[in-house]
C-alpha cells in the first residue's frame, strides 16, 4: 500500500473516531476535569477506549500493531493534556495530524 494511501486512512480515521465515533457522553467521560458518574473515576477508562478506537484506525490504516501502540499512547497523552487546559482544540487536532504525518514517515523510513 503507497505511504499516501496509508497516511489519508489515517486521516480519515481520525475523523471518524473524533467526530460520530466519539460522541457527547465519551467526549465527557474522557475528561478527568469533569465528573459523570458521582462517586466513581470513569476518565481513565473512557481515555483508554478512545485512544484504542483511534489506534484501531491506525492498525487498519498501516496494518501496523506498532503504530496502533504509538498512536494509543500518544493520544491518550494529547487528549489528557487537552482536557487539563494545556492545549486548546486547534493545537489538539494539530498534534494528531501531526502524528499521523510522522506514522507515515515511519513507514517511509521502514521502506528504505
Amino acid at each position: 500500500m503507497p505511504v499516501i494511501d496509508a497516511l489519508l486512512w489515517m486521516l480519515i480515521g481520525h475523523a471518524l473516531a473524533d467526530y460520530p465515533l466519539q460522541g457527547d457522553w465519551l467526549s465527557k467521560a474522557k475528561n478527568h476535569t469533569l465528573s459523570l458518574v458521582p462517586g466513581a473515576t470513569i476518565w481513565p477508562h473512557a481515555l483508554l477506549c478512545h485512544a484504542a478506537i483511534h489506534a484501531g484506525a491506525v492498525k487498519l490504516a498501516t496494518g501496523s500493531w506498532l503504530l496502533a501502540l504509538l498512536e494509543l499512547a500518544a493520544h491518550f497523552a494529547i487528549d489528557f493534556a487537552k482536557c487539563t487546559g494545556a492545549l486548546t482544540y486547534g493545537q489538539d487536532q494539530a498534534l494528531h495530524v501531526a502524528c499521523k504525518l510522522l506514522w507515515a514517515l515511519l513507514i517511509l523510513v521502514a521502506l528504505s
